[in-house]
């Protein structure tokens, strides 16, 4: 079957599509910048191979045959398809070393988990992966000024100049003792938190932005016990009693030490809008954009297992709370 393929070479593909665009020996050879003879040549070598005539000559014009006008149309294809091929090719040469830096936001950082991180090393065992954890403005700062090829992090409030894709949404829990009052219910309403000590992110965390939003549009204050930048450290103190904290679902602790449970926020819901973060003008490499679609598709697999639940309709989100409480001061 292999020795029934002819031999056809790109340089004979380029030349019969020359000359049927040019319809002309002199402007094609210019072209191609090769010499007259030389093009004539590899034409009636590719006329010979082929055993069709691929053009008529006379004095005045060079006129396609039917034949030639086939040809010439399976000859751009063929070229076209090449030079996809070799692109493809270097692309995937390209994914196989490297770095690819992401920057996440602490509360989502667990999104990039080692298992996806993982998987892509498996395929990819050549490209490094630098996570940089930090807050909203930090994976902004990031992504803008190019340190980072992506970023994962809340969607809300973010400058045109970034490109954003939706993976999915994150409810807001309240991380608690297990033998606080409060972990007797399946859900605790906002204005539960009242008077109870918190143990928060940062001030300028988008979490807890987020969370000081919904107080002031329910006319809540809360009581601020601590602050702390690390996770672990916020867990360390809801489980020694100096407060309770407040964080996304996929931060909630997934030990099995039954000292610390957690409950969703309810009344009103707070959840946020969660995905990528890139630079609209600068493209994914393609080796960042492989580490994105494991990303992707470990989230719709994690997002499947945990099955979300949205909020029963009567409980409003923090959006629509927002809304309302703009429009009364707008009044």
């Amino acid at each position: 079957m292999i020795d029934a393929v002819p031999d056809l070479h790109s340089r004979q593909l380029r030349a019969a599509l020359a000359v049927a665009e040019y319809r002309s020996f002199v402007a094609a050879a210019a072209g191609l910048k090769v010499s007259q003879p030389a093009l004539t040549r590899t034409i009636k070598q590719l006329e010979a191979r082929l055993g069709v005539l691929l053009f008529t000559r006379s004095t005045r014009e060079v006129a396609v045959t039917d034949a030639g006008k086939e040809f010439a149309a399976l000859a751009e294809r063929l070229i076209n398809d090449l030079k996809i091929g070799v692109e493809s090719v270097r692309e995937r040469a390209s994914e196989q070393r490297g770095q690819i830096v992401v920057a996440s936001v602490i509360s989502l950082a667990s999104l990039v988990s080692p298992r996806l991180i993982a998987d892509f090393a498996r395929r990819y065992g050549g490209v490094e992966i630098h996570l940089r954890e930090g807050l909203q403005s930090s994976v902004r700062d990031d992504v803008r000024s190019g340190v980072a090829d992506f970023g994962v992090g809340y969607l809300d409030r973010l400058p045109r100049l970034f490109a954003t894709e939706r993976l999915g949404e994150e409810r807001f829990h309240v991380i608690l003792p297990a033998g606080h009052a409060l972990a007797a219910q399946r859900e605790i309403r906002l204005r539960a938190l009242k008077d109870v000590p918190l143990v928060l992110l940062p001030a300028e965390s988008h979490t807890r932005g987020l969370l000081a939003a919904a107080a002031a549009a329910a006319g809540i204050t809360l009581n601020y016990a601590a602050t702390a930048n690390r996770l672990p450290t916020l867990y360390s103190l809801v489980g020694n009693g100096v407060g309770v904290a407040v964080l996304a679902q996929s931060e909630c602790p997934r030990s099995k030490d039954a000292a610390v449970v957690s409950r969703p926020v309810v009344d009103p819901c707070i959840a946020a809008e969660i995905g990528v973060v890139r630079l609209r003008e600068r493209d994914l490499s393609a080796a960042a954009a492989s580490l994105l679609a494991v990303i992707r598709a470990g989230l719709k697999e994690a997002a499947s297992g945990r099955g979300e639940r949205r909020a029963p309709r009567r409980k409003q989100s923090l959006a629509a709370a927002a809304r309302r409480r703009n429009s009364a001061m707008r009044r």
